[in-house]
């Protein structure tokens, strides 16, 4: 029989993250949450642990690591900030598009830089019509006198005002059986007729910036069209399906055991009828299934991961691990929350955080209505 285990480089790289988490990320967590302000200053930071780039390789800044090792930092981080979690995770699908498909012109002129931190990326997609309805994306691009002018709006866009680097897919035209052409362009933060609109206030992951990316004949250049002509559908879904499901998956399951952790904390520090509370059968039981919630997430997690930098087919798995990560989250909150009574609504404690944080992570990457039809399309092969 096998069994997941990390390997001795891999401890050590959890040491390192969560050492600079401890420090750097939970004595600010609450204040990023109440501000609703992403820590950009940390991505510098970020870079020179190689964290950015952990699984990019060395020639282009990167690492040179895999998705297990991105996986250990963004649980790591997400344990006491979910919203930088995805503000991080956010920032590497836009490594992930351009170092699976870029050319090697594309990869030296940006992996180096979002890499070390010196800027940050994004990932553009969801349209006001709906993120599940992929190839309904209104956003065109049309070819002029050799560029292209791009035209449309983008919403819900995680990093939409600190990304200076943003890959967005966009009609272009349809293939030669009608159907329509997405094409991924990579467009800078200053690109002429590129804007960022509103700043949603959202109801967790509040360490990230979430809004609006506006594009009025922005105009660009040929060579920032990532593959080619109608490549966009596969690069938005792979990135997406493999790195973003991923992601949130890893940010979720950071939130499992900070419900684990600090249950465990409040039950033996909490005394009742002259004894803690965690000598009571009923507060034993919330442990345990926090306990078994976090592990479950954690092998489905790591196993995906595994199956990814083994270059086996993952999509899948990582549905199995983002749906009942982000559930679990939720529902691992909840039942923390009761076990503190009223200590539980109380923003000194983070477990509140936890609760909005895992809730605003469900519809991230794809509802969890959305990983059942993926999982059950699966098993119906």
């Amino acid at each position: 029989m096998q069994f997941f285990e990390f390997t001795e480089e891999q401890e050590m790289l959890r040491k390192v993250v969560r050492d600079f988490a401890k420090s750097e990320v939970a004595p600010n967590a609450a204040d990023w949450d109440e501000e609703d302000r992403c820590p950009a200053e940390l991505f510098p930071l970020l870079g020179e642990l190689g964290i950015n780039g952990i699984f990019a390789p060395e020639e282009f800044g990167g690492t040179g690591l895999g998705h297990v090792e991105r996986a250990i930092c963004l649980e790591e981080i997400s344990r006491y900030s979910g919203g930088l979690g995805i503000a991080l995770m956010t920032h590497q699908l836009a490594i992930a598009a351009i170092l699976y498909y870029g050319n090697e012109e594309q990869k030296s002129k940006y992996l180096p830089d979002l890499c070390s931190g010196k800027r940050i990326g994004g990932l553009s997609v969801t349209e006001p019509g709906g993120g599940s309805d992929f190839i309904g994306q209104k956003a065109t691009g049309e070819e002029k006198d050799g560029n292209w002018l791009i035209n449309g709006r983008k919403c819900f866009i995680t990093n939409s005002s600190v990304a200076d680097i943003d890959i967005v897919t966009v009609r272009t035209g349809e293939d030669e059986k009608g159907r329509v052409q997405l094409t991924a362009f990579v467009l800078d933060q200053d690109t002429s007729g590129r804007s960022v609109g509103r700043k949603e206030h959202k109801l967790g992951l509040r360490g990230s910036v979430t809004g609006d990316v506006i594009y009025n004949n922005a105009e660009v250049e040929s060579d920032r069209i990532l593959k080619g002509l109608g490549a966009g559908a596969q690069i938005a879904m792979a990135s997406i399906s493999e790195v973003g499901r991923a992601g949130m998956a890893a940010i979720c399951t950071g939130i499992l055991r900070g419900c684990l952790e600090e249950s465990i904390k409040f039950s033996k520090e909490r005394v009742l009828y002259g004894k803690p509370i965690s000598k009571l059968q009923g507060i034993q039981f919330i442990l345990a299934e926090n306990k078994l919630d976090y592990d479950t997430a954690s092998l489905l997690l790591y196993r995906a991961a595994a199956m990814k930098d083994a270059g086996k087919s993952c999509a899948t798995e990582f549905a199995m691990a983002k749906l009942h990560a982000t559930e679990a989250a939720v529902n691992a909150a909840k039942r923390t929350m009761d076990l503190m009574g009223g200590y539980g609504i109380i923003n000194e404690y983070p477990v509140g955080r936890f609760m909005r944080d895992a809730l605003a992570s469900i519809p991230s990457g794809g509802t969890s209505a959305i990983q059942k039809i993926i999982i059950a399309a699966s098993v119906l092969k």
